[in-house]
């Protein structure tokens, strides 16, 4: 007699051989690090470390001894950042560091000294610095750097592997730090699913809707698997006009995702080098963006990223370069937890590609432009699809993870995130929290990342780049306030109704 398996028997067993196999190799007994956490560690590359960068000011200054005990009695509630990673031909395991000190993770930092009024290019360049410096593999991967004088207070710059944890999750950690914040919540540890296809069906396809895993079984089992992403995760459903449209969906997104043409050649594009710089400006006051937002019947983010676009065309233009027409392509993180499981570690999150038109000169023109491409992508199946081309990522050897997730360094001219932060200024050690900023890391030859916080009341800008495709990031920043400001005229300008 016969027996017959399944394809998901089958990856279910493999799964366990594999992990028996490294467990019984290494002697491990951690817990086993999920495919796209492991597809993100295994990303680092010479150009691009995959690593979460921040930097907090803090008036007045802060001392080295508070900041350990403060570390040790919120951040170490968090397993993940007592543990190093252990790799495996299988994937990885998150492992006690038994040979933990706080030391090796708290460093005082002291920058060169500068005229008066320069301090902050001195802190901007050892960001660059550190952005480029791989963390410790035989230690937990995060580092936080104290620069106790800093423009009459203190600075922090953080360091954690994105393995670790998505921005998202990484804002929860945050708010635990401050003062008055949180530790995570006590929970129990949930069984790891069997194997591969258990790993996709539980984390990727189980937290949405029912109505979208039946517009992925409708979409035929066939397509999807075209793009290695999904197996048919039910048979037999049937259909509807709601179930159509949302089937269509999701093979118009694969589609898109699969057959995205490569980015405009601009000067941002191109191989990268080896070093970093990093820049950003003083925040514009959020009460104003949300009322030209309001005048123009966008939405914050519409005049943000209006902002972005035109500031990148003017850097450009600056270098005497025709952007007339030109657009750039953009990956913009889409979270997909729910936000009651923010402190969760992980990643959990997606990508969709917006196209950012860099060579419209009129202002409203380019903010309503921007506006329809959002409101193209509510409603994509992307962020999905490309979470689950990372997942795929996290089983394959490295040589293919490099190749298959090269499709998005070939079509990407940036990273960009926009994330939404505390409206009051918060309070660390008893200082005030003056600005916060981050850069999230970008994978393959991308050399420019953007990012937007709004924090206490402000919106911050920073952007990171390569300094063979950008020497001077400072260059773009220096646009965004003048393009704001040029939507904020015109829109005074505009007629006022009743």
């Amino acid at each position: 007699m016969v027996t017959r398996i399944t394809a998901q028997q089958a990856a279910r067993r493999a799964g366990k051989t594999a992990r028996k196999a490294a467990s019984g190799v290494l002697g491990l007994t951690g817990e086993r690090m999920t495919k796209v956490d492991t597809a993100w560690l295994r990303m680092d590359s010479p150009s691009n470390l995959m690593m979460i960068v921040g930097v907090w000011t803090l008036r007045p200054g802060i001392g080295y001894e508070a900041l350990c005990q403060r570390v040790q009695e919120r951040l170490l509630k968090y397993n993940r950042f007592r543990q190093r990673v252990e790799e495996d031909a299988a994937g990885a395991t998150w492992v006690d560091d038994a040979d933990f000190d706080i030391a090796r993770h708290v460093i005082r930092e002291k920058l060169p000294k500068r005229a008066k009024g320069e301090e902050q290019s001195a802190l901007q360049d050892r960001v660059g610095e550190l952005a480029m410096q791989p963390l410790d593999h035989k230690h937990p991967l995060w580092q936080i750097h104290l620069v106790e004088d800093y423009r009459g207070g203190s600075a922090l710059l953080v360091r954690i592997h994105h393995c670790i944890a998505d921005g998202i999750a990484l804002i929860s950690v945050t708010m635990s730090l401050v003062d008055g914040g949180a530790p995570p919540p006590e929970r129990t540890r949930k069984a790891a699913p069997n194997g591969a296809e258990d790993w996709i069906t539980d984390t990727l396809i189980k937290p949405f809707t029912d109505m979208t895993v039946k517009a992925l079984g409708a979409a035929g089992e066939g397509a999807v698997r075209s793009l290695g992403l999904l197996r048919d995760p039910q048979k037999g459903l049937s259909g509807s006009l709601d179930l159509a449209k949302l089937a269509y969906q999701v093979l118009s997104d694969a589609a898109s995702l699969a057959l995205m043409p490569d980015d405009s050649r601009t000067r941002l594009k191109g191989k990268p080098g080896t070093a970093k710089r990093v820049a950003w400006c003083e925040p514009i006051p959020l009460e104003e963006v949300k009322a030209v937002g309001k005048a123009l019947n966008c939405s914050i983010n519409d005049v943000l990223l209006s902002c972005v676009a035109g500031a990148i065309g003017e850097y450009l233009k600056s270098l005497g370069d025709d952007v007339t027409g030109q657009e750039i392509r953009a990956m913009i993180p889409v979270n997909l937890r729910p936000l009651d499981q923010a402190y969760k570690l992980g990643n959990r999150f997606g990508l969709v590609p917006l196209v950012l038109p860099i060579g419209m000169e009129n202002p409203i023109e380019r903010v309503y432009e921007v506006r329809r491409r959002m409101n193209a992508l509510k409603g994509s199946t992307q962020p999905l699809l490309a979470f689950g081309l990372l997942a795929v990522a996290g089983l394959l050897i490295k040589p293919a993870q490099e190749a298959m997730l090269s499709l998005f360094g070939k079509k990407t001219t940036a990273v960009m995130t926009n994330v939404p932060g505390p409206r009051e200024k918060l309070k660390f050690l008893g200082s005030t929290l003056e600005q916060s900023m981050f850069w999230v890391p970008q994978s393959g030859d991308i050399g420019l990342g953007v990012s937007i916080l709004s924090y206490g009341g402000g919106v911050q800008f920073g952007v990171i780049t390569d300094t063979l495709l950008c020497p001077d990031p400072q260059k773009i920043i220096d646009e965004f306030e003048p393009e704001f400001a040029k939507l904020s005229l015109v829109t005074l300008m505009l007629p006022w109704g009743e």
